[in-house]
């Protein structure tokens, strides 16, 4: 079907640096595939881990709305608008990169790894003033259920961006399947499978693959094991 992209996760760039472990959705770094580069809006979904102790120097971003999403361990992050925080399992950060900021991230555990999700949109808006978001989930509100944790609104659950995409964590048991909405039409639908095995629309995906969907209104997602998955409505068009 011309409507969908699936992503199997073996398909995925891949870099092992030692100190961090990464597996590329879209053209990243020395990684590049022409028929990989973004998915509307959707720019990079890194799959990270990161090695006790080791991090991400001091480094630049502008112009796009990035968002992490710790899955094992913490990270520590510092930035050139002055703040310093750790990001742990079952929180999500994002920062407005806008006209320009400088920052770090790096696992301060010396005794475990650090795996999260690092995710970049392009922002509906160029050259905002930066800004910085963290919030701590309420875990229990994805039990079977989509949990939305990202939003274009400041008064709506999760944190928020200069994008028209909404983001749902969810942890469904075996068998259950639920529909979920478009919010806004000529979106498109991104879903990362983490853990278990669930089918979308009809397609399969294990741990790790990713499906692509738009021209649709709706989806529906079923548990075939145990599952746990984030699903991304993405403008596809700015």
């Amino acid at each position: 079907m011309k409507n969908i992209v699936l992503h199997k996760a073996d398909s995925r760039g891949h870099a092992n640096h030692g100190w961090l472990n990464a597996y590329h959705s879209f053209s990243f770094a020395s990684w590049y595939n022409p028929d990989r580069v973004q998915f509307g809006m959707l720019r990079v979904l890194n799959d990270d881990t990161v090695a006790a102790g080791m991090g991400f120097g001091t480094h630049p971003h502008d112009n796009m709305e990035i968002i992490t999403i710790p899955l094992e361990g913490d990270l520590a992050h510092k930035d050139s608008m002055g703040n310093a925080a750790t990001i742990k399992t079952g929180d999500v950060q994002v920062m407005s990169a806008g006209t320009g900021i400088q920052h770090s991230e790096f696992n301060p555990n010396a005794d475990q790894h650090t795996k999260l999700f690092q995710i970049w949109l392009f922002p509906k808006f160029r050259n905002v003033e930066p800004r910085y978001q963290q919030i701590t989930l309420d875990v229990t509100k994805q039990k079977n259920s989509f949990a939305q944790i990202l939003s274009p609104n400041a008064d709506d659950d999760g944190v928020w961006i200069y994008q028209d995409a909404w983001f749902y964590l969810s942890d469904f048991d075996k068998d259950f399947s639920k529909k979920l909405s478009l919010k806004k039409e000529g979106n498109g639908f991104y879903i990362m499978n983490i853990e278990g095995e669930i089918e979308v629309n009809g397609s399969t995906l294990e741990k790790r693959d990713a499906i692509g969907i738009w021209e649709t209104s709706e989806i529906e997602i079923k548990a075939i094991t145990e599952s746990k998955f984030l699903i991304m409505e993405i403008p596809m068009e700015q």
